[in-house]
């Protein structure tokens, strides 16, 4: 993700985590996909259009962007850390896309001129910019007046996907601490602030709202487990702090079981969505 300090970007970055991306890659994009749609149809994509996706990581929603515009426009996918854009780039020339190109980018200094972008998107970044309103202000720099940016935060941490998991270690062991980090994911849950970090960033018309989602892991509790503890980078510590507790793994990977259809571990995704115009 963009904007993390550097401990935590170098976890991003890290060669274990981009190797477990790439080997959950396939389940992981099909618990995504009703995320990545979300976003897609919420940056109302045309045809031609020139769209800015920060925090890109291996790809989505910069992938399926330019495969919306079927041929068309430009999409350019970008993130702080080069490993993973690398895992994106590799999955876009298997789709044999030409109009999309990958570039590491800090968030806060983007390397792009004055109203270069039709479209700026991103997909679950905006919670982890160190400096919100510098943030802001470049996607206001670089959009064109009249034209739109789209954003998809994780919205508060009481809801199934984080209750089943980090929900049962904390009830399991009291004295544990959710990290900083983690617990930034969550600050836009509050209806009404990621839409006014916007208006102060100098957006207009901001239309925010908190809706469900699928998503659903396509396989056992136990593969999700081992997914969860290898990617997760904001509760690294909490997960590292509980490492070998079986009574932990257990209550976790029964809590799991509970949302188990037989070939999915079902869950809903509380996001929130916002949409402005410059």
């Amino acid at each position: 993700m963009e904007g993390m300090n550097e401990p935590v970007k170098s976890d991003w970055n890290s060669f274990a985590r981009v190797n477990a991306s790439q080997r959950w890659r396939k389940p992981s994009a099909m618990m995504g996909r009703a995320m990545t749609d979300a976003i897609v149809a919420e940056a109302q994509i045309v045809p031609h259009l020139r769209v800015l996706d920060v925090a890109s990581g291996t790809g989505e929603p910069a992938i399926s962007i330019a495969t919306a515009l079927n041929g068309t426009g430009m999409v350019t996918a970008t993130d702080i850390s080069a490993e993973p854009l690398a895992v994106g780039e590799q999955r876009a020339c298997e789709r044999k896309l030409s109009n999309i190109r990958f570039r590491v980018a800090d968030v806060h200094a983007l390397p792009f001129p004055d109203k270069s972008f039709e479209r700026v998107t991103s997909r679950l970044g905006v919670m982890f910019f160190s400096n919100l309103p510098q943030a802001l202000g470049e996607f206001h720099r670089v959009v064109t007046p009249g034209d739109r940016i789209s954003l998809l935060a994780w919205g508060p941490m009481q809801q199934p996907y984080f209750d089943s998991t980090i929900g049962t270690i904390l009830r399991l062991v009291p004295d544990a601490q959710v990290p900083a980090n983690a617990s930034s994911m969550f600050k836009f849950g509050v209806a009404g602030t990621l839409s006014r970090a916007l208006q102060e960033a100098g957006f207009r018309d901001a239309d925010e709202r908190q809706t469900d989602i699928a998503w659903n892991w396509p396989g056992t509790p136990e593969e999700f487990w081992s997914y969860f503890q290898e990617v997760t980078v904001p509760f690294k510590p909490l997960l590292q702090s509980v490492a070998g507790r079986e009574d932990v793994s257990a209550a976790v990977l029964q809590e799991l079981r509970n949302r188990y259809s037989g070939d999915q571990v079902r869950f809903q995704a509380r996001i929130v969505l916002v949409s402005a115009l410059k």
